[in-house]
């Protein structure tokens, strides 16, 4: 639906309120608390058109109206703007309380996540980052049997991988000469070497395909295709411990006054870490997306136990790779524009001491 700019502030203006008192709200209340220059009248107009649009609803009949997933959503992306203020002190306050040379980077933070909490008023998640520095130590490419080579590949920390390719067919669609089989992917395994040794997984460059030689040049999409599959190994995510912070915070809310609703979440949070950590820690579709402050409203959360929440998060950085995320966790009658602002400036700090300490 396209909403006028009547529309748009009356719905800000309906959130904003339900967001300070969690009561729902009539005309008559924002006509008293905001100046919107037209009579209750026309307020309850415009509320039954968000309503009819779906991004308010009434709880009750006679009640006022309460804002949807989807009015929080429009809200989120077109009518509200992260208050810089709090980002800011949030991040002088991580700065001149928290010294990463006095602690492990774990204990940062847990002290880090608590802070957090405290400010937001609500639950924190900070997860432990991945070991994203792993360099490739030594790579051997050896035929296996006809028409097959398997890629095995040693780390620094002295891990080992294997991925199994096809061998590429010559132009009359029969296989690569046996007899240069063994000869030639030695020379591969030699020229790889030469320019992946000591890189992160996580950053193989591009090979200049001209130095192959002719000689080779059926083995180019060879190449290519084992080094993404490379790639895509690194990338994979790990799961990581998640610090958790704020609990008896946010259970203080009413979205929380339900015993069976309260109990979901703390066994989410306690005992399914393994399932709640892609969803706080997802990798950016694209490079430039990388410190992208994503919010999932409700309905939009993948967990059941979350679906009456909003989760804030965004990936730090080491080596301008992803490794970890910093969440918070809350009810969807949140202040967005604080959480969002808190999230990025921790995930800002995080990045930034992960580079100093590197």
């Amino acid at each position: 639906m396209r909403l006028t700019n009547r529309q748009k502030h009356i719905l800000a203006c309906t959130i904003r309120h339900y967001i300070a008192t969690a009561e729902p709200v009539g005309s008559k209340a924002l006509a008293q608390g905001f100046n919107l220059s037209v009579s209750p009248a026309t307020i309850r107009t415009c509320m039954g058109a968000l309503e009819k649009s779906g991004f308010l609803y009434q709880p009750h009949t006679s009640a006022g109206r309460i804002p949807s997933d989807s009015g929080y959503r429009i809200y989120v992306d077109r009518l509200m703007a992260p208050s810089d203020t709090l980002g800011h002190q949030l991040g002088h306050m991580l700065t001149d309380q928290l010294k990463c040379e006095d602690a492990s980077f774990e204990a940062l933070l847990r002290d880090a996540a608590q802070i957090l909490a405290s400010i937001s008023g609500y639950i924190a998640l900070i997860t432990m980052p991945q070991n994203r520095t792993t360099r490739l130590r030594h790579l051997q490419l050896m035929q296996i049997e006809a028409g097959q080579a398997m890629l095995i590949v040693v780390t620094d920390a002295y891990e080992t991988q294997s991925i199994l390719m096809e061998l590429p067919q010559s132009e009359d669609q029969t296989l690569v000469d046996e007899s240069n089989i063994e000869r030639e992917l030695q020379i591969l395994s030699n020229f790889l070497n030469s320019k992946l040794r000591g890189r992160v997984l996580g950053e193989l460059a591009t090979l200049n395909w001209s130095e192959l030689g002719r000689e080779f040049a059926q083995y180019t999409d060879f190449v290519k295709t084992l080094l993404t599959q490379l790639n895509r190994r690194a990338q994979a995510p790990v799961p990581t411990p998640i610090m958790i912070r704020g609990l008896s915070e946010v259970l203080r809310q009413p979205e929380f006054s339900e015993l069976q609703q309260v109990q979901m979440l703390l066994h989410l949070l306690e005992e399914e870490q393994e399932q709640l950590w892609p969803v706080i820690f997802e990798l950016p579709s694209y490079p430039e997306s990388k410190s992208q402050v994503k919010v999932r409203i409700g309905s939009e959360n993948p967990l059941e136990p979350m679906r009456t929440c909003t989760l804030v998060c965004a990936t730090y950085q080491q080596d301008n790779l992803p490794v970890g995320s910093v969440g918070i966790l809350g009810p969807t009658r949140m202040i967005y524009e604080n959480a969002i602002a808190l999230v990025k400036a921790a995930a800002n700090y995080l990045t930034d001491t992960l580079s100093q300490t590197a």
